[in-house]
């Protein structure tokens, strides 16, 4: 047991060095998921300095869809004492426009964050259309006020 944590500890301390502050770093850090032919909705995990802590699957889906709930995405943010994530998920598609599902529960997560007192920091959705890996932010877009 002291081992595995241990392990962790070196886990945390190695990743601590990456800056997640802008779309193209969290883009760099999760371009992997624009492969995947089912969508995945993933959390970065962030320390007070917005340094990267941990990257979590929170849950895998299906071509068009996914399943997630504040109570996973949460439990992860609270094992890693986190005090902000950010949203990741991809779209098999290609095509990066939110949908309204995906709307609903940004603004869930928003709501249970603020309970929680863990900020949201933006929501990235990552798709791959030609080659061509694009994203949208949705802090970028303003979609959602992330600083209230």
């Amino acid at each position: 047991m002291y081992q595995t944590i241990k392990t962790k500890l070196m886990t945390v301390k190695e990743s601590t060095s990456i800056a997640i502050s802008t779309p193209e770093a969290i883009k760099d850090a999760c371009q992997d998921i624009a492969e995947l032919a089912q969508e995945s909705f993933q959390i970065l995990t962030l320390n007070a300095r917005n340094l990267l802590i941990e990257r979590h699957m929170i849950t895998l889906g299906i071509a068009d869809a996914c399943l997630v709930h504040p109570r996973e995405v949460f439990r992860a943010a609270c094992q890693d004492s986190a005090c902000a994530i950010i949203l990741i998920h991809n779209h098999p598609s290609g095509d990066v426009t939110p949908s309204s599902e995906d709307m609903r529960i940004t603004k869930q997560l928003i709501e249970a964050g603020k309970i929680m007192d863990i900020k949201i920091l933006d929501h990235v959705i990552i798709g791959k259309q030609k080659g061509d890996i694009r994203i949208l932010s949705f802090r970028e877009e303003g979609i959602y006020n992330f600083s209230s």
